[in-house]
């Protein structure tokens, strides 16, 4: 009977010499033992090809099985692991071969187990894998001050998503309605600019938080985190109408101790932020119109630490209380009934914290940062409302408690404005207004916008034009939002999106 060689076996026993290929393969079919071979015994020719290969050549014989090792000189190791175990899964032919056959085959392997221990290989040491990065896989680090655009750094466009959170009581369907969810993977592109757009605000913010420091001016401030902004969104606003695909959103907000809101500095400003000062950061970042709006307070010292809380604590109440159908006067009562649980004590004094009840949240639409004119308010205190939240709005959940008297005016020096957007056509007799409102038009369209800006695009003497445009109702002026003097605001605001079957908190961070 012809034996019958696995090609592991074939590969073990043939080297570069025929003659000496032919001896190893003889010596090592034959260890294996007539079980695993079936091979006819003939004295002559084995003492044939004992002469030919006499145990002193095989121990130099440097021949490499298909693991890299060497065979064994007495043909043991051959017999054992691989070539065995596949010589020993023969036909049913070979279960007739005698006794003396089977335990010549175990001495075989119990050599050749003996072999494997004393050559025992090292394994290869496994190269280690790249870190990931942040989420939505592939995140690179950014750059400190943040430069690298987040497009680059999510090169396959997936984007952190926000804080999902299940609409709670009788919205529940909503979780696990197949409709619901079928409606939601098709808002794929508008979730992806919202969610490139949060990622840009959270990256922004996280450099800000650990540069700014008690003796910046407010203008380095803005320019740091605007600068920071256009970087990451890869529009840096200056060539004709690349503010409107994306960038900054809105003028930084930068609004100092009693005053709550609306204001930035203007050219040639130079107020600088104080250790007692108490700082809102309030700014924008839109891709495509799609309007991430969050806000936080930076303080410096211990004393208005519940203040920040008490102002935290009421976002992340409305925040919780948002949801489809819900109603937007009970979200303003559950808002200030937890803010107003905080007093706080400064300079020796204790102060009960107060919702400025004038100041409300609001609906984003696509390049409109308060909804437009169908837009909605989400007050910050019990209202009478039924107005009610629906499906597919964007809301900015803000809220601004105070030492003060909880209500704000109007004053000092108007640094922010933006284009209605229903605007009326009117007859404009001055000059510069003509041309200021058609580079609004081109640079900014309904997005707000600061003097400061004006200036980076290179306008001058432009002030009887604004003004000009203001008085004919076609740019609304927004100025700064006061309480009284001596007293200390905060603000916290985060931007939700009403999906069909979740609320997602875009502009959620590790921050707040």
């Amino acid at each position: 009977m012809a034996a019958r060689v696995t090609p592991y076996a074939r590969s073990k026993c043939f080297g570069t010499n025929p003659q000496w290929g032919r001896a190893v393969l003889f010596s090592t079919c034959w260890a294996a033992g007539p079980r695993s071979y079936s091979l006819p015994f003939n004295p002559k020719l084995a003492a044939k090809m004992t002469a030919v290969t006499p145990e002193s050549n095989m121990a130099n014989l440097s021949l490499k099985d298909g693991k890299g090792e060497a065979p064994s000189t007495n043909g043991a190791a051959a017999a054992n692991g691989t070539a065995g175990d596949s010589l020993d899964q023969g036909s049913d032919d070979d279960e007739d071969g005698d006794e003396g056959g089977e335990e010549g085959q175990g001495q075989a392997n119990g050599a050749g187990e003996g072999a494997a221990k004393k050559k025992k290989k090292r394994k290869p040491r496994k190269k280690k894998k790249a870190g990931t990065g942040a989420a939505g896989g592939g995140a690179k680090g950014q750059s400190a001050p943040p430069r690298i655009p987040v497009k680059q750094l999510f090169p396959n466009d997936s984007y952190p998503v926000g804080e999902e959170v299940d609409y709670k009581n009788d919205n529940a369907y909503r979780t696990t309605s197949e409709e619901k969810k079928a409606l939601d993977r098709m808002n794929q592109d508008f979730l992806n600019e919202y969610r490139q757009a949060a990622e840009v605000h959270r990256e922004v913010r996280k450099y800000a938080q650990k540069t700014i420091k008690p003796g910046m001016s407010l203008t380095e401030i803005a320019e740091l985190i605007e600068d920071g902004t256009r970087h990451l969104t890869g529009h840096m606003g200056l060539e004709e109408g690349d503010n409107i695909l994306g960038g900054v959103a809105f003028p930084t907000g930068l609004s100092i101790n009693h005053c709550a809101a609306h204001y930035t500095p203007n050219a040639g400003n130079k107020m600088t932020l104080k250790q007692e000062d108490v700082m809102k950061v309030d700014f924008g970042v839109h891709l495509n119109g799609r309007i991430v709006d969050s806000a936080f307070t930076m303080a410096f010292e211990p004393q208005y630490d519940n203040l920040l809380a008490a102002v935290k604590d009421a976002t992340n109440t409305g925040v919780r209380a948002a949801g489809i159908d819900a109603r937007l006067g009970e979200i303003g009562g559950d808002i200030q009934e937890a803010m107003e649980s905080y007093e706080c004590e400064i300079n020796g004094q204790t102060y009960p914290i107060k919702a400025i009840r004038n100041l409300n949240g609001h609906t984003i639409s696509q390049y409109s940062i308060h909804g437009g004119s169908s837009g909605k308010s989400v007050p910050i205190v019990k209202s009478n409302t039924n107005e009610k939240m629906e499906e597919g709005e964007v809301y900015a959940i803000e809220t601004f408690g105070s030492t003060g008297k909880g209500v704000v005016r109007d004053d000092m020096e108007t640094s922010h404005y933006a284009k209605i957007a229903d605007a009326p056509k009117v007859a404009l007799r001055v000059a510069s207004a003509k041309n200021l409102l058609r580079s609004i038009d081109k640079n900014f369209g309904t997005l707000p916008f600061c003097r400061r800006y004006l200036d980076r695009l290179g306008h001058e003497k432009y002030l009887l034009g604004l003004n000009n445009l203001v008085q004919s109702g076609i740019v609304q002026d927004y100025p700064p939002l006061v309480d009284v003097k001596g007293s200390y605001t905060a603000q916290y605001e985060h931007t939700i999106l009403m999906r069909p079957n979740v609320k997602e908190v875009i502009s959620r961070g590790d921050d707040y």
